[in-house]
C-alpha cells in the first residue's frame, strides 16, 4: 500500500509541475504579446511623425510597426480586412510593402504616379508618364538591335 501511495503521490506532483510549467509559459507568451504589441505601437507612431519630414524613414518605420501589431494582435487583424476590403487603392501598397520580398521600387513608383495625377490634372503636364513611355521605347530599341 505504501509504494502504491508513493507513485501516486508522484504522478499528482509530475501533474502539478507541468500544470505551473504550462500557467507559466502561457502567461510568459501573453505578456511577450502585449509587449510586443506595444512596441509595434511605438514604431507605428515614430513612423507617422517622422513621415510629413523630409528623407524616407516614416513609411517603412509604419509599415514594420503594422506588421509587428498585426503579428500579435487579432483585432488589429480584422481591422485590417476591414481597411483592406473598404479602401483596397489605400491598402495595397502597404501589403505589397510588408510581403516576404517586398517590391519596394515598384511600390514608390506607383504612388509617385498617384501623387502626380492627383497634384498634375490635367494629362499634358505629367511628366512621369511620358518619361516612363520614353525609357520604354528606348529600351525596347535597344533590345532590339542587340
Amino acid at each position: 500500500m505504501n509504494a502504491t501511495a508513493s507513485t501516486i503521490d508522484i504522478k499528482h506532483r509530475v501533474r502539478r509541475r507541468a500544470r505551473l510549467a504550462l500557467l507559466l509559459r502561457e502567461s510568459a507568451a501573453r505578456a511577450f504579446r502585449w509587449i510586443a504589441i506595444g512596441f509595434g505601437s511605438l514604431v507605428i507612431i515614430a513612423g507617422a511623425v517622422l513621415t510629413p519630414l523630409p528623407g524616407h524613414v516614416g513609411l517603412p518605420l509604419l509599415v514594420i510597426g503594422l506588421m509587428i501589431v498585426l503579428r500579435y494582435s487579432f483585432q488589429a487583424r480584422k481591422t485590417f480586412i476591414r481597411w483592406q476590403k473598404r479602401h483596397p487603392k489605400l491598402v495595397f501598397p502597404i501589403r505589397r510593402l510588408m510581403r516576404r520580398e517586398p517590391e519596394v521600387l515598384l511600390v514608390v513608383w506607383q504612388q509617385m504616379l498617384r501623387t502626380e495625377k492627383l497634384v498634375l490634372r490635367r494629362a499634358r503636364w505629367r511628366l512621369l508618364k511620358k518619361t516612363r513611355k520614353r525609357v520604354k521605347k528606348y529600351v525596347a530599341r535597344k533590345m532590339a538591335k542587340a
